[in-house]
């Protein structure tokens, strides 16, 4: 009796899962692969599609109410912008006009925004940054590690918070995992508030393990952040033992741009604390012109009605005329992505893509090399970078405009992340990205098309094998 009404309230809760694919499914292809999953994997197809498989764009489970507080924060915000209209960038005005609707920020005016180049650049200005505060620090990290560097940002956050300076900290309950539970009551008893978003718990495992905040931001006084793709890790000042030296890109901002990055803290802020003292107006700054650069700020998550960044990285590929150059150490693109790439190059326009020729994953190896024939065929030129993890998140096209941030090409980044990309429609800092690629590219081995579709056929069904978890890695 017991197994037959097990069978039946399984049958049940499979009929219930069925009508949410049917109502809330994105592709037919995958509907009907979850559907066959459910009723042909006992127990385990239904345990992964709670996992894996819901359309949080439609449930929005993890969606921040906009209540009022935030509606007047944000437009707070925006009314320190120096904005810009699109009539003053008319090649990007379909761009410009997307990424408004899609994240309610428009491009700002007035900024100065710096490269920096891997961990030792990047973290001697973030430090020089964070020794000037004098009102506030906010501070959110996708990895946070113990360490030489963890250790030396807690010595400068007590010294911080005794001049009078709060100081905030966000990190993703996976991603930073390791981080440990004496580090975080020293920081606590220093006086610094630190949470963990969406931290693995019992009640909430299904639910939250899949859904990661991957963003890296920085904010100062709301003067100066930082944002782009490094993490709170001793590898890269020291090196990985399998890896090498991770090498990176990060973005140093000042200007009105830095006010949307701040509301993206805060908005997570909100989220995770549900402490609305962050709300006021004692943050914002009205700035004068830092610089003559404009950006405009790009933010993602599952909870929210369309994939921005991808919506980002696709529109840049399509509006190409003369070249894209993409590097990105995940490469897992999709379909629409993946297209746009083929197209692209198949019309003539120079595409490259610069990945590591090492990886952090035995399977993310093989499902990312699984692309590299069709891509090739099309005419995608291919590069691997060999001196150490290439760990950069970079597209820059046609000497006009670009984009610095978190986001990985892959559909974890597009569906399942947290993440957040600047724009910036600058031809200088477009071309200075541009010259650091191609230099990359040089100390890079490109891959030739005739030599590897001769690969062995163990590794053509690695990656075959591999590429059936994209959706997942």
């Amino acid at each position: 009796m017991v197994y037959i009404a097990f069978l039946i309230l399984y049958f049940l809760a499979g009929i219930v899962i069925v009508i949410k694919l049917i109502l809330y499914g994105v592709r037919p292809t995958k509907t009907l692969a979850w559907m066959l999953a459910i009723f042909t994997i006992p127990v385990g197809g239904m345990l992964f599609y709670l996992l894996l498989g819901r359309n949080r764009r439609k449930n929005k489970l993890f969606q921040l109410k906009r209540t009022d507080e935030i509606i007047s924060y944000l437009e707070k915000a925006e009314s320190h912008y120096e904005s810009v209209t699109e009539e003053e960038y008319q090649e990007h005005q379909k761009l410009i006009r997307l990424i408004t609707m899609n994240c309610g920020f428009a491009p700002s005016a007035g900024n100065r925004l710096k490269l920096l180049k891997n961990g030792d650049a990047t973290f001697q200005a973030i430090f020089e940054s964070l020794q000037k505060a004098e009102h506030f620090i906010h501070l959110q990290y996708y990895i946070f590690e113990d360490g030489e560097l963890a250790e030396g940002l807690f010595e400068l956050f007590k010294q911080k918070v005794k001049e009078g300076v709060q100081i905030r900290i966000l990190y993703d309950g996976i991603g930073s995992r390791s981080l440990s539970k004496k580090y975080i009551k020293k920081l606590q008893k220093a006086g610094v508030e630190i949470y963990s978003f969406l931290p693995v718990k019992f009640g909430k495992f299904l639910s939250s393990l899949n859904y990661r905040n991957h963003r890296k931001i920085i904010v100062v006084d709301n003067k100066i952040a930082f944002t782009g793709g490094i993490n709170v890790a001793d590898k890269y000042l020291k090196g990985d033992p399998d890896l090498g030296i991770w090498h990176d890109m990060h973005l140093q901002l000042e200007g009105p741009v830095v006010h949307s990055l701040q509301a993206i803290f805060v908005m997570d802020w909100f989220l995770i604390s549900n402490q609305d003292d962050i709300l006021s107006p004692s943050y914002f700054t009205t700035y004068k012109k830092m610089g003559n650069m404009t950006a405009q700020t790009v933010h993602s998550g599952p909870d929210e009605d369309f994939s921005a960044t991808r919506q980002l990285y696709f529109s840049l590929i399509n509006e190409a005329k003369n070249y894209v150059y993409i590097a990105n150490p995940y490469i897992i693109p999709g379909e629409a992505i993946l297209e746009a790439l083929k197209v692209a190059a198949l019309s003539g326009v120079e595409v490259r893509l610069l990945l590591s020729d090492i990886s952090d994953s035995k399977i993310v190896r093989w499902c990312v090399r699984s692309y590299f024939e069709g891509l090739m065929e099309a005419g995608v030129k291919i590069y691997l970078f060999s001196d150490g993890f290439l760990h950069s998140k970079t597209i820059v096209t046609d000497d006009t405009v670009s984009s610095v941030g978190t986001t990985n090409l892959d559909l974890r980044s597009f569906e399942q992340n947290y993440e957040v990309n600047v724009a910036i429609y600058d031809d200088s800092f477009a071309i200075e990205l541009k010259n650091d690629f191609l230099r990359d590219c040089e100390q890079s081995i490109q891959l030739d098309y005739a030599t590897f579709v001769k690969r062995p056929w163990i590794e053509k069904l690695k990656e075959g094998v591999a590429k059936i978890f994209s959706p997942v890695l």
